[in-house]
């Protein structure tokens, strides 16, 4: 049975206002122990309104038909997805929205264990961090000093 949300009606208040808004919030805004929040704390309360209204415009251009095929679990990835654009637009640096497009993946400042990789072995903390293209492909490209020696190597991780 196919859940339906009528996502024709609300107001902006009672969108803002909304379980799924707030937990989007709450789960977003704050840091996990499998993700930190990528939303500076700077941002936080301008985007969420910025959210809300450009989430609001999207749900009243939907027409009919496509408002019927609004399930919960649509609904929440379009508000996710509007929370991310609009947060983009208020960063100041591109650190911060390299953090925001990846937010699961290393970011200055981390501590990553060297995994016994001669020259890595042990502590390292992340120094530098930057977006790579070749082609099609795009690469995370991380520059990170080993606390024990005091040596910076770097590495790469392909991006999805």
């Amino acid at each position: 049975m196919k859940t339906t949300v009528d996502m024709s009606t609300p107001t902006k208040e009672q969108l803002a206002n909304s379980e799924m808004v707030q937990q989007t919030f709450v789960f977003w805004f704050s840091d996990h122990s499998h993700v930190r929040s990528p939303f500076p704390f700077y941002i936080q309360d301008a985007v969420k309104e910025l959210a809300v209204d450009a989430f609001h415009g999207w749900i009243s251009q939907l027409n009919p038909k496509a408002n019927e095929e609004i399930n919960e679990e649509i609904a929440q990835e379009k508000f996710e997805e509007v929370l991310f654009q609009q947060a983009s637009t208020l960063v100041k640096t591109d650190d911060e929205t390299m953090t925001l497009r990846f937010p699961f993946l290393p970011r200055i400042g981390d501590k990553i264990d060297g995994e016994g990789i001669e020259g890595r072995s042990g502590e390292n903390i992340i120094q530098k961090r930057y977006l790579i293209k070749e082609g099609k492909d795009e690469f995370l490209e991380v520059a990170a000093k080993n606390t024990t020696t005091g040596k910076l190597w770097e590495t790469r991780f392909e991006l999805p």
